[in-house]
């Protein structure tokens, strides 16, 4: 009960191809997702999943132990982040949560498919932007003292292509072409100095006659 297969969302910090260290130093396969609030159907299957986890953890791993509020990997897209700074334009109108999974040698990766369910290769086809869906779990952790639920990637299909998000680097023709640059004295040559009015202190135009 406590896997879900999402709807529609767009996946954002995608990790699928490569893993990233996460800020404890581990290496996992991580993808976050942005689940529309209009998809009701899909919030309510996360949530059945949680209550479910946390029940697990009750009779498992935490021991009967449950903390008064629980943490979950689901967050308001509308909200600030626990450091208190507001999630970008792109979360707005969405849930947002982070599924993940161990780089382990011995393990496949999430495996990443298209529409077609054929295998995905190519780093230029997975990207923050697009669109797709996840399998997760929602189980219990106890690590270091915290009871939580964390949710963990199986598999991920593309659905199609959207906006990379993130940013886009500007091409050397958009940095250097355009509009005429100033010339700029060749290397190792000392850029000429103005001359200057020896009455008036100030520096001489061109053309400029002097004491005229």
């Amino acid at each position: 009960m406590s896997k879900v297969i999402t709807g529609k969302v767009r996946f954002s910090y995608v990790a699928l191809l490569n893993p990233r260290n996460d800020k404890n130093g581990n290496s996992k396969y991580s993808v976050t997702a942005l689940l529309p609030k209009s998809d009701i159907q899909t919030k309510q299957a996360i949530d059945a999943a949680i209550a479910q986890a946390i029940e697990e953890g009750r009779n498992g791993k935490w021991n009967g132990v449950v903390p008064p509020v629980v943490p979950t990997p689901i967050h308001d897209g509308d909200g600030v982040k626990d450091s208190g700074e507001p999630y970008g334009d792109e979360c707005k109108g969405c849930w947002v949560f982070t599924a993940s999974t161990n780089a382990d040698p011995t393990r496949p990766r999430p495996e990443i498919v298209g529409p077609d369910l054929q295998p995905i290769m190519s780093a230029t086809e997975v990207y923050s932007g697009m669109y797709g869906r996840l399998s997760v779990n929602f189980a219990p952790y106890f690590s270091a003292g915290k009871r939580g639920i964390g949710c963990y990637l199986n598999n991920v299909q593309k659905l199609e292509d959207g906006a990379p998000l993130g940013g886009s680097k500007a091409s050397a023709s958009e940095d250097f072409g355009g509009a005429q640059q100033p010339a700029q004295p060749q290397y190792g040559q000392q850029p000429a100095q103005p001359q200057i009015d020896p009455i008036t202190g100030q520096p001489i135009v061109q053309g400029e006659v002097m004491g005229l």
